[in-house]
């Protein structure tokens, strides 16, 4: 599967910025639906974060998807990978 990958920095209520990458199926080009996985993956937090609007995400690139990222893509439509200050 090749997915689009969507880099993402938002800012935490204690000031920190984390940054994580949300991937999509290549085709989904629908920024607002992308937006919203984000979102979702943020309410997840036991902490407050800034807004994720087109500042905070953007495409980044197109990869070839790992087995286990894939599955998780075809059963959630998304799958987040987090880099930093995420926890």
């Amino acid at each position: 599967m090749e997915i689009a990958v969507w880099d993402t920095y938002v800012q935490r209520e204690d000031g920190k910025t984390m940054h994580f990458d949300i991937l999509v199926p290549s085709e989904q080009k629908d920024p607002h639906l992308i937006f919203s996985f984000g979102r979702q993956y943020l309410a997840s937090k036991n902490f407050k974060t800034g807004k994720l609007t087109a500042k905070e995400c953007r495409f980044c690139h197109m990869q070839s998807a790992p087995p286990e990222v894939a599955s998780t893509i075809e059963l959630n439509g998304y799958y987040i990978i987090e880099m930093e200050n995420c926890t």
